[in-house]
């Protein structure tokens, strides 16, 4: 029987086939979600923030950034048997959650800036990015199966949908 695997927030996790991942509460977060077609090990990252070099004291939780969580989670799947030059990717989330947030401030960028992040560190890490559901003013909850690479994403008052 499979078994859906819950993120948290700044957080990361893998699994194999039958096995799912989720998370919750993807505002201006965005969730990674990465698999191996071969040998259908995914992971799915839920981070908050682009860059760890921006904090001051050497934070220590690299799942919370994109340049650190992408890296650890890729080499998590890795340690799994998957293939980096067989993987592909999807994300979700990167919103703007609140009206104070708005284009002027760097606080109302941090969802499109963690978009931006995500996709650069896929790229220098030669993972194709397949699809995305990113953007807009609302949070998502996202399910993700390796086996199918099917990535589904809920949002309140919207229909659930599928990249």
């Amino acid at each position: 029987m499979s078994e859906i695997i819950k993120v948290g927030m700044a957080d990361l996790k893998t699994c194999l086939s039958p096995d799912g991942l989720t998370t919750l509460g993807l505002g201006s977060c965005v969730g990674i979600a990465i698999r191996d077609p071969m040998t259908k090990v995914g992971g799915l990252a839920h981070i908050m923030l682009p860059d760890s070099t921006t904090i001051k004291n050497g934070y220590q939780n690299i799942a919370k950034f994109a340049d650190t969580g992408i890296v650890e989670l890729v080499a998590q799947m890795e340690k799994l048997g998957a293939k980096r030059s067989r993987m592909v990717a999807k994300i979700a989330g990167g919103a703007t959650m609140f009206a104070f947030q708005g284009q002027s401030s760097i606080m109302g960028q941090v969802g499109q800036r963690n978009v931006d992040a995500t996709k650069a560190i896929l790229k220098e890490m030669n993972i194709p990015l397949l699809a995305e559901d990113t953007g807009a003013n609302y949070g998502r909850t996202v399910i993700f199966y390796p086996e199918t690479g099917e990535f589904h994403i809920r949002a309140v008052g919207k229909q659930e949908s599928i990249i």
